[in-house]
């Protein structure tokens, strides 16, 4: 039987988080730096880390319950989908059982209501 994409389990981390691009060339972070995701890139590499409590923007996460295996297709479109259609913008990092998926902090109420309207449960 096939999972209903459209009644996922999310929760919003407690965290905010920031973006930062750090072009080809510059010392990636430590071992021991901050950071919750890093992917390297051609041009350079993004980094998602918590946010510094002054950072100019400031980003809140959606983040599955239900592990998923990554033969199953859909599970992200099912939630970036509506997000897109009410000009939400999203920043996806994927892992290995779910998508970390964020919304600019002034957004996340919108989000919230959004992905509800589409089915999906959040805590």
């Amino acid at each position: 039987m096939a999972k209903d994409l459209a009644r996922q389990q999310l929760r919003v981390l407690p965290e905010r988080y920031e973006i930062r691009f750090v072009p080809n060339g510059s010392a990636p972070p430590g071992p021991d730096a901050p950071w919750t995701a890093m992917v390297r890139a051609p041009e350079g590499m993004t980094i998602i880390r918590e946010a510094d409590p002054d950072a100019a923007e400031q980003w809140h996460a959606f983040y599955g319950d239900d592990p998923h295996g990554l033969d199953l297709p859909g599970m992200l479109a099912a939630v970036v989908g509506p997000l897109g259609e009410a000009a939400i913008p999203v920043f996806v990092a994927s892992t290995f059982h779910c998508d970390m998926v964020l919304v600019p902090a002034g957004h996340l109420d919108d989000a919230v209501a959004t992905l509800r309207e589409a089915g999906h449960t959040i805590r």
